[in-house]
């Protein structure tokens, strides 16, 4: 499924367009049906990605737990559990990913926490940091000597290959 396009589409839609859709998206997530051909693919002590819609990132994780219509994750990354809603699982491995163009404006739905960005302070400065939060209005940006929080309008992807020396790499 080409999320990019999907989202091209849904920006042309009204607010009720987008209720109503999600009023149908609701009930085939929550039916029974489909929670159990999800289960059924499932075991304790499997390996896993699951999609985390507050970091807009996947993350690997074990099973330590299958409930009724949730499940118990470990994540791999840092250890935490987390009780998950099963079709937050990504079965089929699907790319997460929305596409950012060139000429796209960054949001909420194209970056996700650890992406690399910079943007220009009200003095002319260009900063360079790292998202660690996504916010409804804003992305809580860390860079060296402190933490931003910059509207999604005012920020530029970086390009690895772009960084200067004035990045701080920054662990958790």
């Amino acid at each position: 499924m080409n999320y990019t396009k999907i989202l091209e589409e849904l920006n042309q839609a009204t607010s009720f367009d987008l209720f109503r859709l999600k009023c149908v998206i609701d009930k085939q997530l929550d039916d029974p049906q489909r929670i159990f051909n999800i289960k059924k693919n499932l075991f304790i002590g499997q390996t896993i990605s699951y999609f985390d819609e507050e970091e807009n990132r996947p993350f690997d994780a074990t099973i330590l737990e299958m409930k009724r219509t949730r499940i118990l994750v470990k994540n791999l990354c840092d250890g935490r559990r987390w009780d998950l809603l099963y079709y937050h699982v990504n079965l089929n491995h699907v790319d997460t990913e929305i596409n950012k163009q060139a000429t796209q404006k960054l949001d909420r739905n194209t970056l996700k926490v650890g992406d690399k960005v910079s943007f220009f302070c009200t003095d002319g400065s260009e900063k360079f940091g790292e998202v660690f939060k996504l916010n409804p209005k804003t992305a809580g940006v860390l860079i060296e000597g402190g933490k931003w929080r910059v509207s999604y309008g005012a920020l530029s992807p970086i390009i690895d290959g772009e960084l200067g020396n004035e990045f701080i790499e920054h662990d958790g």
